[in-house]
């Protein structure tokens, strides 16, 4: 029989960094190459289908359809400098502290375990893109996908996960935050906890 283990949940965009990962890359391909400008009525669109469908996959996609693997690893090196400096102070301290800690993030499987990999998670849990094709969603990490993501790595490590303690900033995260024990809300702003 499967044992249960304590499991502390972190959220990353606007949680533990300010700012969304995929829309600033997205703004740093625009400052950087030609290709996402002919891509501009498909982002209107996007933009338009997200306020309806926020758990969508449509817009997600042709929000990064002129994302290839090559912008990818050309621009991703000079990105990490400039957003890593927009990670929250108590974020790596706190995710040091005891339990098993995961991050489990919509935003890419290409930005976020690279963002993070000096932080001490034992898993990082984000939306599946195609290698080949990155603005090709196989997985989307999102809302109560958040809550399948880390039932299906609890059941590959062969325990039930018990979320004593879960971090957002945004109500997309009610799913995971409901079956905290604890909830704490960020302010996506300042990084702190907001008052309850």
């Amino acid at each position: 029989m499967l044992k249960k283990v304590n499991v502390v949940v972190f959220d990353f965009d606007g949680t533990l960094s300010y700012g969304d990962s995929s829309i600033e890359f997205g703004r740093y391909c625009f400052k950087h190459s030609i290709k996402p400008w002919f891509y501009i009525p498909w982002l209107i669109a996007a933009s338009v289908s997200r306020f309806f469908y926020p758990g969508g996959v449509w817009w997600r996609q042709k929000m990064r359809g002129f994302l290839t693997s090559d912008m990818i690893n050309d621009f991703f090196p000079d990105f990490f400098k400039e957003h890593n400096k927009k990670r929250f102070g108590w974020a790596k301290e706190q995710v040091a502290k005891g339990n098993k800690v995961v991050l489990i993030s919509a935003s890419a499987d290409y930005l976020v375990p690279q963002l993070v990999s000096d932080m001490k998670f034992d898993a990082v849990l984000t939306s599946k893109l195609q290698k080949n094709l990155p603005w090709k969603y196989d997985f989307v990490c999102f809302g109560k996908n958040k809550v399948v993501a880390l039932d299906n790595w609890a059941k590959e490590n062969k325990f039930i996960p018990n979320v004593v303690r879960s971090y957002s900033d945004s109500r997309s995260d009610m799913p995971i935050m409901n079956i905290a024990k604890e909830q704490v809300w960020i302010d996506r702003k300042t990084g702190l906890p907001k008052d309850k």
